[in-house]
């Protein structure tokens, strides 16, 4: 019995498919998630998502958000996610140096601003780990 994942941005349905398994980064450490998993809600962590599907995986790239497992199907509300295919190296390098160096320039940086670059370095680090590990 296979899962139905779906994961959604607020910009757009970023997958959509049945799949074998996934598993899932949390704030509580990585979770797989099988055919036949006890409901679930738990918040996403920055990090490496991995579906398996027909013994291949895909790896996406989130950051943030919300995950629900109820019966067979998996949904994944995120802040931001990518597939691996979609990551722009060069566009993503040089986010994240623009964000280090605002970080390093703030001198009386409002809270939740420093808390948005720290999210951005970590989604960019996240997506070049990805987009590097095949080399």
């Amino acid at each position: 019995m296979p899962l139905t994942l779906e994961i959604v941005t607020p910009e757009a349905r970023v997958y959509s498919d049945t799949i074998d398994t996934v598993v899932i980064p949390t704030t509580e450490g990585e979770v797989g998630i099988l055919p036949g998993h006890i409901p679930l809600l738990t918040q996403v962590e920055h990090g490496e998502l991995r579906v398996t599907k027909n013994g291949q995986t895909l790896w996406l790239a989130v950051g943030g958000g919300f995950v629900e497992v109820a019966e067979d199907r998996v949904h994944v509300l995120a802040e931001h996610a990518i597939t691996e295919e979609k990551i722009d190296e060069h566009a993503v390098e040089a986010a994240l140096k623009r964000a280090e160096q605002e970080l390093r320039d703030a001198k009386h940086i409002d809270p939740q601003q420093y808390e948005h670059l720290q999210s951005l370095v970590r989604y960019s680090g996240t997506q070049l780990a990805i987009k590097r590990r095949r080399r």
